[in-house]
């Protein structure tokens, strides 16, 4: 597959008081086409370059801009990367960045525009890389925001970022604030909420699919929890062969995504 050549650096909007949450640490994010979409994003949040030599031919605008805003960079081998990312699937490139601002659930569903609206609410699922497919296939049917409930452990790791990418750069996790009511703040903001399970739901193929609907995964092992499923509008299952159980979260998304967008086009 051929890689597309990045976009040039382009500042992302800041949000308004109170409508993000606080920055994450800085992170080393690896993968090209990872760090290359968080630098065409945000490149007032890069700190530090390592590289593969291999890379520097690719990395050029990067790399002056690193010479014009004083930011270090190295080029060194596959074991230095290695050891700097903690895995051999680095691509021959780390950044090390400030974490993006998170939007808050209340001030993301506000900014919503009216009319179509796809969204994702992940229950108890901690699959990073699960996570990053999720977050590539989200960013190629338009998918406004991964939201996970408070207590949820997910966050978008090294891993997640390089199996997005590039999707982590447009579509935002989102947690839940504590205490705070997510079914109640997404009924109120105008969507139905959609649970998606392996057996004994309406066929995703036959079922109608709100204009603004959530779409509701559960872990592989444990499934959407009672009191959730219990609160869905709808349950959707993906029909099969039965060859298999079920598909993944990440494959059952990317299907449940395009079905939603071929009834709800993109506008012109």
């Amino acid at each position: 597959m051929n890689r597309r050549p990045p976009r040039a650096p382009s500042r992302r909007p800041q949000a308004p008081r109170g409508h993000a949450a606080p920055r994450e640490e800085e992170q080393r994010l690896f993968g090209l086409n990872a760090c290359r979409a968080a630098f065409a994003h945000r490149p007032q949040d890069l700190r530090k370059v390592w590289l593969a030599e291999t890379r520097i031919a690719t990395l050029k605008p990067v790399l002056a801009w690193c010479v014009k805003h004083r930011l270090g960079y190295r080029v060194v081998d596959d074991a230095e990367l290695a050891r700097i990312t903690g895995t051999q699937h680095h691509e021959g490139v780390c950044f090390a960045m400030r974490g993006a601002a998170a939007p808050r659930l209340a001030g993301l569903l506000r900014a919503l525009p009216a009319g179509p609206a796809l969204l994702a609410y992940l229950d108890g699922v901690g699959n990073p890389h699960n996570l990053g497919a999720l977050l590539r296939s989200g960013a190629h049917f338009g998918l406004a925001a991964v939201i996970v409930p408070a207590t949820s452990t997910l966050t978008l790791s090294g891993a997640a970022v390089r199996v997005a990418e590039g999707g982590a750069e447009a579509v935002p996790l989102v947690h839940a604030e504590p205490g705070e009511d997510a079914v109640a703040a997404l009924r109120g903001a105008g969507f139905a909420l959609a649970a998606t399970v392996p057996r004994a739901g309406v066929s995703l193929f036959d079922a109608e699919l709100p204009p603004r609907i959530a779409l509701v995964f559960g872990a592989e092992e444990t499934g959407i929890g009672e009191a959730l499923l219990a609160a869905a509008d709808l349950r959707l299952t993906i029909p099969g062969t039965g060859a298999v159980e079920s598909l993944n979260i990440a494959a059952s998304a990317a299907v449940c995504f395009a079905e939603w967008r071929r009834r709800h086009p993109l506008r012109a």
